[in-house]
């Protein structure tokens, strides 16, 4: 599972307001040709990422490159269960990636392009989010 080796602050807070507007960074294409953004927002679990991750995999059988683009790097907290209400705010208990409208989140390179949108596909599945797969600018289809 994806989680950072260190952080500055164990717990933090939550934030909702936080998620409103579109991305601001990681909107266009860095790396592959092909990719999915995101339409909606949600914070993503490190398991569905990764979960992404191998169904995009296993469809290219190992040929051409994915990027993953996004990282959880918020902790969520939880309470154990029947635990009275106060004494604190509970333990960490995963990470999550916070995701925005216009987020690319994963990309692909050096596939054809009927394979890398049947990869994304089968990944967007994986995604508690609306996506749309997107291609880049300088693709020409005479690959």
């Amino acid at each position: 599972m994806l989680q950072p080796k260190r952080v500055k602050y164990r717990k933090v807070q939550k934030a909702k307001g936080n998620m409103t507007g579109n991305s601001q960074r990681g909107h266009q294409l860095s790396n592959g040709m092909f990719g999915i953004k995101s339409l909606e927002q949600n914070l993503l679990t490190s398991r569905q990422i990764e979960a992404a991750r191998i169904a995009a995999t296993r469809h290219m059988k190992r040929q051409g490159q994915l990027w993953i683009k996004i990282f959880p790097d918020k902790p969520i907290t939880k309470k154990p269960l029947e635990v009275r209400m106060g004494k604190g705010k509970g333990a960490p208990e995963y990470f999550v990636a916070v995701v925005k409208p216009g987020r690319i989140m994963f990309e692909v390179g050096g596939v054809p392009a009927d394979v890398a949108k049947e990869a994304l596909r089968l990944a967007a599945q994986k995604l508690p989010v609306k996506t749309k797969f997107v291609v880049a600018r300088d693709f020409d289809n005479a690959l």
